[in-house]
């Protein structure tokens, strides 16, 4: 989709969108299109990680999780499927992501970090947290039927720093909170499709095709010694 003059002439608006996509499915698909379309992003980097510290290790090996995030994108619009992490050794940091992005895009970029509601609860625990919101916006994916009050460090690293409108948000390169709700919230969890691949039940409609062809193709995530059906 082509820029308007006045997009030109904006400072570009880019988003990170991390994860292990353990394997990449339909729900982190759409949200990261819908991200798109609510912000006016002109490209959002999905960042697998290459070992999350605060999650168990991914379950199959880097390069066909990056295969198959690369499927997952085929040729959608302003999705980039980014393997800089696997580059880097030791746990993935997102504040060193978004260093190198903000190196990448200059200081007036519109950076955001966008991150579902159970990692931002945690967000207080992540490496240099104050560091994070120095180099971007962070942008939490809403979940509406989820409320829980803020744990005190939370609270105490997001003070003054929320928003309530996207042109609040913008107006600024860094250091905002907004809370996102998209429209399709489509609960999809790669722990049940990984549970799924392995009995060698459908995961039909929950993966994309070629994801879900790759997938069946490779004998990702199966049980070792479990026959196919």
């Amino acid at each position: 989709m082509a820029r308007s003059v006045a997009e030109a002439q904006r400072p570009p608006r880019i988003a990170m969108l991390g994860g292990t996509f353990d394997p990449v499915h339909l729900g982190h698909l759409r949200s990261a299109v819908e991200l798109r379309e609510a912000l006016a992003l002109d490209r959002v980097h999905m960042v697998p990680a290459a070992r999350s510290p605060l999650r168990d290790a991914p379950q199959v090996a880097p390069e066909d999780r990056l295969a198959l995030l690369r499927l997952g994108i085929g040729d959608t619009p302003g999705l980039i499927a980014d393997a800089r992490e696997f580059s880097r050794r030791g746990p993935s940091y997102s504040a060193d992501t978004l260093a190198e992005l903000r190196d990448a895009y200059g200081s007036e970029a519109r950076l955001v970090m966008a991150l579902g509601h159970d990692a931002f609860m945690r967000l207080a625990e992540w490496r240099e947290p104050h560091r994070l919101f120095e180099l971007a916006h962070v942008v939490v994916i809403d979940r509406p039927d989820h409320e829980a009050p803020l744990p005190e460090a939370l609270g105490e690293l997001l003070a003054g720093r929320e928003v309530e409108k996207v042109a609040d948000l913008m107006a600024e390169p860094h250091g905002r909170l907004l809370r996102l709700a998209l429209p399709s919230r489509m609960a999809i969890s790669a722990t049940e499709v990984r549970r799924r691949l392995a009995r060698g039940d459908s995961v039909r409609y929950l993966l994309p095709e070629a994801v879900e062809s790759h997938v069946l193709a490779q004998g990702l995530y199966r049980e070792t010694g479990r026959e196919g059906r």
